[in-house]
């Protein structure tokens, strides 16, 4: 009965950490995806500001 045991816990243990680098997989891209959506948003920003010639985001530079 014990050899069974421990397969069924090698099998858990395989299972958890599949789970756990999936999840470090899926945060790691989402990392990712947030940083590139801020420098389009920053991007954006800053065109918006030279377009209209006010400072949208309070920092006292309009442009910039």
């Amino acid at each position: 009965m014990g050899i069974f045991w421990d397969i069924i816990q090698e099998e858990k243990i395989s299972k958890q950490k599949a789970q756990t680098e999936s999840l470090e997989q899926r945060v790691a891209t989402l990392e990712e995806e947030l940083a590139h959506t801020r420098s389009i948003l920053r991007k954006t920003l800053i065109e918006l500001e030279n377009h209209l010639g006010k400072d949208i985001d309070g920092d006292g530079v309009t442009g910039e």
